[in-house]
């Protein structure tokens, strides 16, 4: 097993063997997580796509039912503007009536 130092900066450096295996070259970023009493350093993806791929996954439930929750709600409001509309018109041509 290999092992590594924490220098004074609280840095370590990835031994060159295991660099090589993973194809990591200096710039390169990791992403770091703790796992109960361990640290585990994985390769970063350079594409923002990939790292968030799966991001949101189960967020929302089923997409499908989801979405059709959305569009059943904006036709909820859509319909209620269109009758607000439809009765400030009625009112508003009542008004005139009355006014003749």
């Amino acid at each position: 097993m290999l092992s590594v130092k924490v220098s004074s900066k609280n840095q370590i450096s990835v031994p060159s063997d295991v660099r090589r295996q993973l194809g990591i070259e200096a710039g390169d970023r990791l992403t770091v997580q703790v796992v109960a009493d361990a640290i585990v350093l994985r390769r970063r993806s350079p594409k923002a796509s990939e790292r968030l791929w799966g991001l949101g996954k189960g967020l929302y439930g089923d997409p499908v039912e989801y979405v059709r929750a959305l569009r059943h709600e904006m036709e909820a409001r859509v319909r209620d503007r269109e009758e607000m509309v439809r009765g400030d018109l009625e009112r508003s041509t009542s008004s005139d009536r009355d006014r003749r």
